[in-house]
This record gives C-alpha cells, sequence and structure tokens, in this order.
C-alpha cells in the first residue's frame, strides 16, 4: 500500500499544475467522468455530501454546479498545498455558502458516525495507505441507505491493454514531467494503476467493507470506472 507521508510530499509538489496535467494528459476526459459522477450523485438526492481527497476541488465544485444549492458539500483532504488550490479557486469564483474545504485523513476522518448522506471519492482511492480501512470509515461516515461513489481508475479492455499501458508506463511520465517538473509523480501513477483491482476485485472489496447493491460502469474502454454502493 502507498506510504502516506511520500504520497501528501507528492501531491504538495504537484499542486501548482495538477489541473493543467489532469485536463491535457487525459485530453479532456477527465470533465466528462466528473459529469457522470455528478449525475449519480443528483440521483441520490443527498443533503450533505463528503468528497474525500478532494485535492484542488474540482469533484466538489462540479457537485456544487450540478445539485440543488441546499445541498451541503465538504472537501476534503489530507494534503494543505492541494487544500489551498481548492480555496484560491473557490475565492476566484466569488465563493459559495453551501461548499467548504477541510483537512483531514481517510484513515480517520474527524467526522461523527451517519453524518453525512453521500461520500465521493475521484482519484483518491488508489492512495490510501490500508484501502479496507478507508472505506469502513467511508462506510461509519454514512447513515442506513447511504451511498457511496468510487471515481477511479481501473484495468482498460484486454484489446486495448497494451496501447493503454504503453501510454501511461512510457509516454504519461515524459509528458508531465515537461507540464509539471515532477515525472516521479506520474511514474507513480502508472504504477498505481497497474496494482489497482479490477472493477470486479473493487466491487469485492466493497462488500466486504459492508457495502451492498454495489455496481460498477466501466468509462472510456475501461481505463476508469465508477462504483456506487449503499450502506
Amino acid at each position: 500500500m502507498p506510504d502516506p507521508t511520500a504520497v501528501n510530499k507528492m501531491f504538495a509538489r504537484i499542486a501548482p499544475r495538477y489541473d493543467l496535467a489532469n485536463r491535457l494528459l487525459s485530453g479532456g476526459a477527465d470533465v466528462r467522468w466528473r459529469r457522470r459522477l455528478v449525475a449519480a450523485v443528483r440521483r441520490a438526492r443527498p443533503r450533505v455530501v463528503l468528497d474525500l481527497a478532494t485535492g484542488s476541488g474540482d469533484v466538489a465544485f462540479a457537485l456544487g454546479r450540478g445539485l440543488p444549492a441546499n445541498v451541503q458539500i465538504m472537501g476534503m483532504d489530507f494534503c494543505q498545498p492541494m487544500l489551498d488550490k481548492a480555496e484560491d479557486k473557490k475565492r476566484r469564483a466569488g465563493g459559495s455558502a453551501n461548499l467548504w474545504f477541510l483537512q483531514g485523513d481517510g484513515m480517520a476522518l474527524p467526522l461523527a458516525d451517519a453524518s453525512v448522506d453521500v461520500v465521493t471519492i475521484a482519484f483518491g482511492l488508489r492512495n490510501m495507505a490500508d484501502r479496507a480501512h478507508a472505506l469502513r470509515e467511508m462506510r461509519r461516515v454514512l447513515p442506513p441507505h447511504g451511498r457511496l461513489f468510487v471515481l477511479e481508475f481501473s484495468q482498460p479492455h484486454p484489446w486495448f491493454r497494451p496501447c493503454y499501458y504503453f501510454y501511461l508506463k512510457r509516454v504519461l511520465p515524459r509528458l508531465a514531467g515537461l507540464i509539471t517538473g515532477d515525472r516521479a509523480a506520474y511514474e507513480y501513477l502508472g504504477g498505481s494503476i497497474d496494482q489497482f483491482p479490477d472493477r470486479e476485485h473493487l466491487s469485492d472489496e466493497l462488500r466486504a467493507a459492508g457495502f451492498s447493491s454495489v455496481t460498477a460502469t466501466a468509462m472510456t474502454l475501461g481505463i476508469v470506472a465508477l462504483h456506487e454502493a449503499a450502506v
């Protein structure tokens, strides 16, 4: 499992150009993936949403735009430089009373039991030091019938796998190095995706953490999946 101290330092280093790198390296697909996530959350009709591993806040802001104005959205991350970037984006957008950011660790969420209706986590589950423990923490803060939405890299369709991993391991780190000045961070990205479970196995992990009604929707030739699970 990833070393949390190393992961925190890595995200602190790439925070200044993180958003630009995401857009360029995904070819803009990250915007479409977030739209699918927001649409799924909207169907759950939550009152309070926790966006865990919020990073620079892109998912939290998308939720703010896509959900009713009375829905409370909390963006949480353990990397303060990423949260600083999210706060700066919020200020430049004029602020929002129903959206706020705070520091917190997915291994020990600073929230009461059953205190949020929905938890979202986008491209952050791979970075948890103990995935099973993190999933149990997410379940703890959800009430009966609460829902978890996990947007995460997955294993692509078999025929596409060779091309994808060539890009992921040979091309992407070089491009990311030019954009962010930190090639090593994106070499870590490729390795973490390679070792991450496929849709079926992650669904099994969600059930083992106590979730039910688990579904997984593949997107973009299977390189990303949206998992939804109920308490």
